[in-house]
């Protein structure tokens, strides 16, 4: 059966029709997602123009390929549909090339801003102080790390693992300052057994040696000497973060503490905030008892972090700002002397001596330091530097063996100290002389190319000193200390205060050698001597590697 043309229309090839439309359409997509790619808006009636137009020219496409017979120019739709194509592909790059441009701008002002705000282009001096202070096992340490963003003090899971003062710079918002961790306050009404044991204080581990009378005196005075480390810190301070225990409950001695907060430092910022309150629900349930001691009690959580922001804000409302200006001094390079060594050799006095003030502990007791503790200390011609007062390093073994966690983290801390810093000072004992652990330290130090000096304390303990004294133990040093053969030798009594200003000039004079430039001519004949001494190897086709030149 036949149908008429008049009815059906006329009869089109679908493929030319098909292929006509399709070119239309994505000439016409092209153009809509250019100019939405641009920001170009198109009008609902220009739209609705396009389309009506589009559409009477399909509904001519019959009559064309009638007159043409059929005849479809392929080739310039083809050439049209790549013309819009790479138009379309043109203003997509560029808008694409604009807002990377945009962005990286935003991600270098962002820079800018976080490199202005964490510069500490403030001394340390002149920043306001926030101490930490509570009973043992509140989680003061672990506020502290949370606070200054790091680990930089050892968080164990029982008493008495913090003596000394430890300070670390922070910032919140646009407040800076510096965060004081301490340790634990006990009070007076306790006896003596009781202090002891809350502290994990012994008498034996560590007091070989010492007499039973000295070892019951050194431990009779280390709760009043953490005592007084925390004091100072409040001394110094602006604001007194109060810590208490919210999972053990209000205890007698946090209420004693209150009062003694509250008689002494009323006239400075006390923020009372309950650890251990990592549900915000319970949180409330927990500081609800705290309110009988005179503060406000706010629920944080040191670990999870929960509560610290409003912490902090009450905390920046407690502190001066201090804009950076001009006059300020600019400390971009100040070297760091960390003092190690062997547990018992005089460390803390060294540190004590220097700074003038009882900055740590100093017990007969082994092992009294455990955190790596930083001062910034100025020598006499006005050359700054960065103190690091280390715990005594035992043998592998030894810490093995005693099973302490504690002394474990307190050598990690030892090590990383002499990793972070410019110059170490090698503190051995006059009497023992260089022992095989001082060589396992001196090994540790040159392995991490670090300068070095050699400082002899206690020397009032050697007995019947000449002139010829010092040259003849210097020499058994040297002989012992091969490894360290090039470093200085200062020989010290650091708890009189003798000769202790030699150890700056030394450690000085061997920060400057270790960043002294050498120039090319000099580097290339050490070269040129080394390997006339010893010639480089062989390749495995029998060839010498050669070394052309050398530069620093």
């Amino acid at each position: 059966m036949r149908r008429d043309k008049s009815l059906c229309g006329p009869s089109l090839p679908s493929a030319a029709v098909d292929r006509r439309v399709s070119l239309r359409l994505v000439r016409r997509a092209s153009v809509q997602a250019s100019g939405e790619v641009t920001g170009q808006y198109v009008p609902e009636d220009e739209e609705f123009q396009v389309d009506a137009q589009e559409f009477e020219d399909l509904d001519n496409v019959d009559e064309e390929i009638d007159d043409e017979d059929y005849a479809v120019d392929l080739e310039a739709l083809e050439e049209e549909a790549k013309v819009s194509v790479r138009e379309f592909s043109r203003s997509l790059s560029q808008e694409l090339k604009v807002e990377d441009q945009k962005n990286d701008l935003k991600e270098i002002h962002g820079r800018k801003l976080r490199r202005k705000s964490t510069a500490g282009n403030i001394p340390d001096r002149l920043l306001p102080k926030v101490t930490i202070v509570g009973r043992p096992n509140v989680g003061k340490s672990a506020l502290f790390n949370r606070l200054v963003g790091g680990n930089k003090a050892i968080v164990v899971d029982e008493p008495g693992v913090t003596r000394d003062r430890l300070y670390g710079r922070s910032f919140w918002g646009d407040y800076e300052f510096l965060v004081v961790d301490t340790g634990g306050v006990l009070t007076m009404s306790k006896t003596q057994a009781d202090v002891m044991e809350e502290l994990s204080i012994t008498t034996t581990i560590g007091m070989e040696g010492i007499p039973l009378a000295t070892r019951e005196a050194a431990v009779a005075k280390m709760p009043s000497m953490i005592e007084r480390q925390a004091s100072v810190a409040m001394e110094e301070s602006s604001v007194i973060i109060f810590l208490v225990d919210g999972q053990a409950g209000l205890t007698a001695a946090d209420v004693e503490m209150a009062d003694w907060l509250r008689k002494s430092y009323s006239h400075k910022c006390i923020i009372l905030a309950v650890n251990k309150c990592e549900s915000p629900r319970k949180g409330i349930t927990q500081t609800s008892e705290f309110w009988s001691l005179g503060f406000e009690p706010l629920p944080i959580s040191a670990i999870s972090g929960t509560g610290t922001g409003k912490l902090l804000d009450l905390v920046c409302s407690g502190l001066r700002k201090i804009e950076g200006s001009e006059d300020l001094d600019d400390e971009n390079y100040v070297p760091a002397i960390a003092i190690v060594g062997r547990p018992n050799v005089g460390k803390s006095s060294i540190l004590n001596a220097l700074v003038g003030e009882d900055r740590a502990i100093v017990s007969p007791v082994s092992g009294t330091t455990r955190d790596a503790i930083d001062t910034e200390f100025t020598g006499p011609d006005g050359q700054k530097f960065q103190l690091i007062d280390t715990a005594g390093i035992r043998r592998r073994t030894s810490v093995a063996s005693s099973g302490s966690t504690t002394e474990a983290l307190s050598v990690n801390r030892a090590f990383r100290a002499i990793r972070r810093s410019d110059v170490v000072a090698l503190v051995i004992e006059a009497m023992a002389c260089i022992t095989e652990q001082d060589c396992r330290i001196a090994d540790r130090i040159e392995r991490e190319g670090k300068g070095c000096l050699v400082v002899v304390n206690k020397w009032d303990t050697i007995p019947n000193k000449n002139q010829q004294t010092a040259t003849y133990y210097e020499q058994d040093v040297r002989e012992k200390l091969r490894i360290l053969g090039w470093a200085p030798i200062v020989y010290s009594t650091a708890i009189a205060g003798h000769s202790v200003e030699k150890i700056i000039v030394a450690a000085s004079m061997v920060e400057k050698e270790r960043s002294r430039r050498l120039s090319t001519a000099t580097l290339n004949q050490v070269v040129q001597e080394a390997v006339a001494f010893k010639s480089p190897p062989r390749s495995r086709g029998g060839r010498r590697g050669r070394v052309y030149y050398c530069t620093q």
